[in-house]
């Protein structure tokens, strides 16, 4: 700035002169310009106040004046102290110059001997990197090889734990057999490259080994039948488990269950023995057993309890068997399934040719009917011998129906097709022929008392004897549990050889009789037969047949009581005079033309008619005395009577008719006789008389 410019105001506040005053005018009026104009909003402005602040200047004139000089002052000595700094910045940067120089030197010769050891080891390098790559090659062969191994072969102790019949059948076999089953099924993946011969090598080998160890498999399980305990509930599961892998060779398999049914069969035939007598086979005493020939003290009883136990004996041993055979799952099936699908026989078996499922359940029946084979022998022989040796007729149909509910029992039990149901099929058959071999003699031997009816006309005693019988042997199928759908038609053949050969001697013997004691007899004996047969159910059809023989005869009685009182009352030949006539003028003429109404067979008529009445009723009952129901008489009457009546006011009527035309004829003289004057009596006193 010049000094015209920053010439301060006189102390008089005068200028110099006015052209210098008006120069000094503008720069104070553009300083006041710019300050008026300065915004004390502005971020830089109010920064410049802050650090104004923070320096702690006064607000003075003086201060004001000095403020420029002091911010250059500071600015210069601050420039000052700064290229100081950057002197001794510039000798470090020297220093690192140096050291750079010299590093670099010391890498120049370093990048030289690497250079020259690069070139002398280059060879070394390069086999030992085609050594290294070698042996991960063959590391992975290696590794390639334990897998091998390890899926296609076995090791020392798996093939002795399989195939060695002095190790177990334990978890260490089953897990070795299930990894040599599943090598061989993995290797037809080998058979299917272009180098067979492993493939053929590893599967010759697999199928010896596993051949091997079903063999021995097979030996292990013939071994522990033998000891097997069917009795303990808690049977081994290593038996269980030897039987669900043994399924996988189906002959193997049914080899072992035939032995098993051989030494089943002799145990359960020594126990069935032994419970008969109380001693073993071998002749050892059992004393804790109580024999059932000892024990039983009749046929039944004694049929029944072999009976019972065969049939406890049977439910036994297959409960024990469904938990030998039968597992969750149904792994002996799906076993047997998959070896049938891998024999050979399969395979080259004509398409479409189909076998049956293997059916777990069936298998199962046959076996435990096949156990009770011998038991079954024996059971039949004493069968027979009880049925041969009895002369009882209720007792050879008692057994008959015993065997019967037995063979139902056994038929749901195991199969209709089974031997031990066929077993008792054929001994029921038996006994049945007994009953009918016995019941026919029974017929023979009675048949001599078919000639002699009783006086008193009741049943006969054989008669009675055998409806006993049969009401025993009803009793007996009442109770049965018969598989059959019609009880009746199935009871019908009992009826044919323990009844009806006995109602019709009945018949025979009364066909000697004259009536009216021949229906009596009849009706009494077939009164008797269907008392016996109404109870039951199952001989309904039967009792309805006796029932109408029963009305047949009653409309017999009935028809000798009413001619009994035609008869006895003397009226048969004036009712049989009038029973044609009507009521028509023609008829009622010719009433007094007949014989029979002539006075003198009139009056006659009517005596006799009085003489009767007063005892008639009882007169006709003592006829029927000898009938054993009484009630049934009292109907026999009434109905006769109620005919009798009928008949009579058919004759009342008839008279009061022709007296009544006579009287219109006649008048009242001496030649009109009333007709009724000379039979008096009335169908209402006859009724009362007869009720």
């Amino acid at each position: 700035m010049s000094s015209s410019s920053s010439r301060p105001l006189s102390p008089q506040g005068t200028t110099a002169s006015p052209s210098l005053s008006s120069k000094a005018a503008k720069p104070l009026s553009s300083k006041l310009t710019t300050v008026l104009s300065s915004s004390y909003a502005d971020t830089e402005f109010r920064e410049a106040l802050a650090l104004l602040d923070e320096r702690g200047v006064l607000n003075t004139p003086e201060t004001r004046r000095q403020l420029r000089l002091d911010s250059q002052k500071q600015v210069i000595d601050s420039n000052g102290e700064i290229i100081d700094e950057f002197a001794k910045v510039a000798e470090q940067l020297r220093r690192i110059g140096a050291t750079i120089s010299r590093l670099n030197e010391s890498f120049n010769k370093m990048k030289t001997q690497i250079g020259a050891a690069h070139e002398a080891t280059s060879l070394a390098l390069t086999e030992a990197s085609r050594l290294m790559r070698q042996r991960q090659q063959v590391e992975q062969r290696q590794a390639l090889l334990n897998a091998f191994n390890d899926k296609f072969v076995l090791s020392e102790d798996e093939t002795a734990a399989l195939t060695l019949t002095s190790e177990p059948v334990d978890d260490l076999f089953f897990s070795t057999l299930t990894k040599v089953k599943r090598i061989s099924i993995d290797c037809e993946i080998l058979l299917g490259f272009e180098n067979q011969t492993l493939g053929f090598e590893i599967m010759e080998q697999t199928n010896k080994n596993l051949n091997m160890g079903f063999q021995k498999l097979y030996k292990w399980v013939q071994r522990e039948f033998k000891t097997l305990n069917l009795e303990n509930p808690q049977i081994g599961s290593p038996i269980r488990r030897a039987l669900r892998v043994l399924a996988e060779r189906p002959g193997l398999f049914q080899n072992c269950l035939d032995f098993f049914a051989e030494a089943r069969e002799h145990v359960l035939s020594n126990s069935f023995y032994t419970a008969l007598t109380g001693t073993s086979s071998s002749g050892l005493e059992d004393p804790s057993i109580k024999p059932i020939e000892l024990v039983a003290h009749d046929p039944l009883r004694y049929v029944g309890d072999m009976l019972a136990w065969t049939h406890s004996a049977a439910v036994g041993e297959r409960e024990a068997l469904e938990g030998l055979f039968i597992g969750e799952g149904n792994e002996i099936a799906k076993g047997i399934q998959a070896g049938r699908e891998n024999e050979v026989w399969r395979l080259v078996a004509e398409y479409g040719e189909e076998t049956d499922d293997f059916d777990a359940v069936k298998t199962l029946n046959e076996l435990v009917d096949r156990d009770m084979a011998g038991a079954g022998r024996i059971l039949r022989q004493r069968v027979e011998q009880v049925i041969q040796t009895n002369e009882d007729t209720i007792l050879a149909y008692k057994l008959a129906n015993l065997l019967s509910f037995y063979k139902s029992t056994f038929s749901r039990l195991l199969s209709p097709g089974s031997a031990l149901v066929e077993s008792l099929e054929a001994v029921e058959s038996e006994a049945l022929r007994q009953f009918r071999s016995l019941a026919r003699d029974h017929v023979a031997a009675v048949q001599g008392d078919f000639q002699h009816t009783p006086a008193d006309l009741r049943p006969p005693e054989f008669l009675v004897d055998a409806l006993g019988q049969l009401t025993a042997i009803m009793r007996t199928y009442e109770t049965s549990f018969t598989s059959s759908g019609d009880r009746e038609e199935e009871f019908a053949s009992v009826l044919v050889e323990a009844f009806d050969p006995f109602i019709s001697g009945a018949a025979n013997m009364a066909e000697s009789l004259r009536a009216p004691s021949k229906s009596v007899f009849l009706v009494n004996c077939l009164l008797t037969a269907r008392t016996s047969l109404s109870p039951f159910d199952f001989t309904q059809r039967r009792a309805a047949q006796l029932q109408a023989q029963i009305d047949e005869e009653k409309a017999r009685l009935v028809e000798t009581q009413y001619c009994f009182f035609r008869t006895e009352s003397g009226l048969d030949e004036l009712i049989a005079s009038l029973q044609p006539l009507g009521d028509s003028q023609e008829d009622v003429n010719n009433v007094s033309s007949l014989e029979a109404v002539q006075a003198p067979a009139l009056m006659q008529a009517s005596q006799r008619l009085d003489e009767f009445l007063p005892s008639a009723l009882m007169d006709a009952v003592e006829k029927l005395k000898n009938l054993q129901d009484s009630k049934l008489v009292q109907e026999i009457t009434e109905e006769a009577a109620k005919k009798f009546c009928i008949d009579f006011e058919h004759v009342e009527e008839m008279l009061m008719l022709a007296d009544e035309m006579a009287e219109q004829q006649h008048g009242e003289s001496d030649e009109f006789q009333s007709l009724r004057a000379l039979f008096p009596r009335t169908s209402g006193e006859i009724r009362v008389l007869l009720s």
